[in-house]
């Protein structure tokens, strides 16, 4: 079958298929693209040729943007299904980097297909082609692989049977995955070749389920039943796995209290019994008081960040033991846990039957629910809106959202204040409800990540919640949602600036310099004026119908409004700094930011003792 490289490829991905569980998806669902002379001839051409039906397309307007999107699609979709991303030679490719990193920090699928500069080098250099005196067969998309998983340039057509095989054992691989790069050559995508038809055969790639060890299991099984205040962390890896009944089951079957990663929030619904909120620096008092008295942690499918840990303080308890159970024996292994390497759903139905009458003591069972229930009165408080003629506070806003949406919306955010006010405060009221970015915490992730969850969640409300600072970081793939007709809801808070990075400034002795969306003031530091900014014209001059408001009634019709929107609809508000009786709880537990040993100003000493002072918790643990 005579096909150029560019028109193989397109063919061989539209015949990909995982499977799992006896049900079937496609892989590589759309192609995301935007064409410059370094893809255009090639895969563009090949896209034209092979025809929307067999492989969607999809127009983007940031390279960064096109890779959010992508990740958005495939986590909404279990890494069962992914999108592909083409991109010209140069910027086109370089832009794919940030993208290629939250992918692969988040181990969520994602096929790159990134222009590269000639093979065969009829004129060197051509443009955009960077030259490195010591190696010829160095590109710009070698900055591609310290953030893929796999990475090949395709210098000869043959060459890419083998890579496009491997390319799609690492996507479907639930250990392995991430970002996958494929880098073409601009004149091997337009050359052919006579391609073998078994190339481009139907394949249906299974996604495994590890089944635990016995001896690993025996050693958990034990591990449990001598436990005393056992706490269970759940992280995106239930989500994943798909195991969320599993973990209800073995919650209600042992009484082990479960906290959430930001990645596993909503692994229990919030109203379980069992369900104690989120853990570590952005927790719960609830999950963090529990973690600090635990003497077991069963690490359930996270990675255990420095978010998760406190930076290594949150486990205070001396006799503290861990079990990690992960599908990937690195993660496993952590805090020297005892590893239990299991797919998430087989890990804790076989440990459920392992430890068969065990339960936690009655006494243990009524603190946590009495704890859970007097943060719940918190939470009500933060949300609790004051006169309708008010202007909101961020978690006001947060609880008009909270009395608006069903089990069926979709919230996603990914930096700034609002993870830590969502971790805290959202209560999620399905499994994938609660959408936070945050292995990478990547600003101007949430719209197009907005729009990518859209795609594979038809006829859901979704939500992009953005401060200013990131809205300003990546709105042009709200064009995309005009054109295409996606009604996402994007929520606008103005708070004039980098409000989460200027509270830590304060924090740690920097005072807030170079945070706020401030004019100049005579000493040179941006603490003048606000800036007369106004997203929310942006917003409408790119396409999306604007709902401006001022109050806290404004505020309450205007998410009714754009929940019912056929649209995309953007509502614009600008917050309110919260008192401290109804604004969020502070941190309930640490985060290591280095203050500076030696300072002038007193703000910076002052926050240097206290970072003294919790920096002498950390434990090491062996």
């Amino acid at each position: 079958m005579r096909l150029t490289v560019a028109q193989a490829l397109v063919r061989f991905l539209a015949r990909q298929y995982t499977e799992r569980d006896g049900r079937r998806h496609r892989l590589i669902a759309a192609t995301w693209g935007i064409f410059g002379h370094g893809n255009v001839a090639g895969i563009g051409q090949a896209l034209l040729e092979t025809g929307h039906e067999e492989m969607p397309f999809l127009q983007g307007r940031n390279e960064q943007a096109m890779v959010h999107a992508a990740v958005g699609f495939a986590r909404q979709s279990g890494r069962l299904s992914a999108h592909a991303v083409t991109t010209s030679i140069g910027p086109g490719a370089t832009n794919l980097v940030t993208g290629a990193a939250l992918a692969t920090i988040n181990r969520i699928p994602v096929l790159l297909l990134p222009g590269d500069s000639f093979a065969t080098r009829p004129a060197d250099p051509v443009l955009q082609q960077l030259e490195v005196p010591y190696a010829g067969d160095i590109s710009v998309n070698d900055t591609l692989r310290p953030v893929s998983r796999f990475f090949d340039r395709i210098m000869r057509p043959e060459a890419l049977i083998p890579a496009a095989l491997q390319a799609v054992r690492v996507l479907t691989d639930p250990v392995q995955t991430g970002a996958v790069t494929l880098a073409l050559p601009q004149d091997v995508q337009a050359e052919a070749w006579e391609w073998p038809e078994e190339f481009f055969r139907e394949r249906v790639w299974g996604v495994r389920r590890p089944r635990p060890d016995a001896a690993e299991l025996a050693d958990a099984a034990e591990a449990v039943r001598g436990s005393a205040r056992p706490l269970l962390i759940a992280g995106g890896g239930i989500r994943h796995s798909g195991a969320q009944a599993a973990l209800a089951e073995f919650a209600e079957a042992t009484g082990i209290p479960v906290a959430t990663t930001q990645a596993g929030k909503g692994a229990l619904p919030y109203d379980h019994p069992a369900e104690v909120g989120g853990v570590g620096h952005t927790g719960t008092g609830t999950a963090d008081g529990l973690a600090r008295e635990a003497d077991l942690v069963i690490a359930a499918g996270t990675r255990l960040t420095d978010f998760t840990t406190a930076s290594a303080t949150l486990f205070q308890n001396p006799a503290v033991r861990f079990l990690g159970l992960n599908l990937d024996p690195f993660d496993a292994h952590k805090l020297a846990a005892r590893p239990l390497v299991s797919d998430a759903r087989e890990g804790l139905e076989e440990l459920r039957r392992a430890v068969a009458g065990y339960h936690v003591d009655t006494a243990y069972e009524s603190t946590y629910k009495e704890r859970k229930r007097l943060w719940e009165e918190r939470v009500d408080r933060a949300y609790a809106a004051s006169g309708e003629d008010d202007a909101p506070t961020q978690a006001q806003v947060l609880g008009l959202l909270d009395a608006l949406v069903d089990d069926g919306d979709i919230l996603i955010n990914a930096a700034g204040s609002l993870p830590g006010d969502l971790h805290k405060l959202w209560r999620a009221r399905s499994a994938d409800q609660y959408h936070v970015e945050y292995g990478y915490s990547c600003m101007g992730y949430e719209i197009p990540a907005a729009i990518g969850v859209a795609l594979a969640a038809p006829g859901r409300p979704v939500w992009a919640l953005v401060g200013d600072g990131t809205y300003l970081m990546n709105p042009t793939e709200i064009v995309t949602a005009v054109q295409e007709g996606i009604a996402v809801k994007l929520v606008i808070l103005d708070n004039h600036g980098y409000a989460s990075i200027g509270g830590l400034s304060g924090a740690v002795g920097g005072e807030g310099f170079g945070t706020a969306y401030r004019f100049r003031a005579v000493d040179g530091l941006y603490s003048g004026a606000p800036l007369p900014v106004d997203l929310a014209a942006n917003a409408a001059s790119l396409g999306m119908a604007v709902i401006r408001t001022r109050t806290i009634g404004d505020l309450r019709k205007a998410l009714a409004e754009a929940r019912a929107a056929d649209r995309p609809t953007c509502v614009y508000a600008q917050t309110r700094t919260p008192d401290t009786v109804s604004g969020p709880p502070p941190a309930q537990a640490w985060w290591d930011v280095p203050v500076a040993e030696t300072a002038t100003r007193a703000a910076a000493a002052l926050a240097r003792e206290e970072y003294d002072r919790q920096a002498a918790q950390r434990r090491r643990h062996l």
